[in-house]
């Protein structure tokens, strides 16, 4: 896939800078997006020792105009773009993780409305015409198990539960075009910080989980394999677990392992309704 564009936002650090290695190691071009230069452009030589293309560019992703650019200059140097994660994300995680109820935590964890949901809308609508100019291309829009139970809270929930529905209605849009979007629901996610940690200092229910964590590499093997399924229209707007995908695609972790779903303890996504089309009258 040496003649593939793609862009991960929030690519700076954790699942989105492992997803832009993956993509690496399969020769794609990775334009790496986020607001830490140095992270950035660290993050993008990782992208190049695997075998790809890095291209770092600080991009706040609350900033309309500053994504307006992104896709603009995308434009004018690559031409196309075939593959759009849309990852960045304002997770504070500390309150975000502190016990209480939403009332009694800071007002800043709405900001994941803001830089996760929203913000994933603005990056589809600039890439949209891009994308469609390109031909057969892909979206994938990463969310998670808290759309459909209680995880850290109604900001959290709204935030991924919301990303699923608009993922679903840009879908209809989309229909006729040679575009296809997607919802990914990644597991738990082993990040390079993760790894830092000596296991001895994490509580004993996490030790516990640790072994099914998944690495942030896995969800970009998966968007790499659905990118090429001859059939990849046929899943677009549906929200779709990692883990199946990888069973579906005989895709290994880094470990060896096929990573567990976490359906049974988490939930499964939701379906939306389709209405039937009409003609206007």
């Amino acid at each position: 896939m040496a003649d593939t564009i793609a862009v991960v936002t929030g690519a700076s650090r954790g699942l989105g800078r492992g997803i832009a290695r993956a993509l690496g190691s399969k020769g794609m071009t990775v334009y790496l997006t986020g607001r830490d230069a140095d992270a950035l452009r660290d993050a993008a030589a990782e992208v190049a020792q695997a075998g790809g293309t890095g291209i770092a560019v600080t991009c706040d992703h609350g900033d309309d105009g500053q994504v307006a650019d992104l896709f603009a200059r995308i434009t004018r140097e690559s031409g196309r773009l075939d593959l759009l994660v849309n990852n960045a994300a304002a997770v504070h995680a500390q309150e975000l993780a502190r016990p209480g109820p939403f009332w009694e935590k800071d007002l800043r964890l709405v900001d994941m409305i803001d830089i996760g949901l929203r913000s994933d809308y603005v990056a589809a609508y600039h890439a949209a015409p891009l994308m469609i100019a390109s031909g057969r291309s892909l979206i994938v829009t990463i969310s998670f198990y808290g759309a459909v139970s209680y995880f850290h809270g109604p900001a959290y929930g709204a935030a991924k539960a919301g990303t699923d529905k608009m993922v679903h209605d840009m879908a209809i849009d989309f229909a006729a075009t040679p575009v296809s979007i997607v919802s990914l629901w990644p597991g738990y996610i082993l990040t390079d910080m993760l790894k830092a940690i000596p296991r001895a200092a994490f509580p004993p229910e996490m030790q516990a989980m640790l072994p099914d964590f998944e690495t942030p590499e896995f969800t970009g093997l998966v968007a790499t394999a659905l990118l090429a399924d001859p059939d990849l229209k046929s899943h677009s707007g549906k929200t779709l677990i990692g883990a199946e995908l990888g069973r579906r695609y005989g895709i290994a972790d880094l470990d060896g392992k096929v990573p567990r779903d976490w359906t049974e303890t988490m939930g499964v996504p939701t379906r939306f309704f389709v209405p039937p089309a009409r003609g206007l009258s």
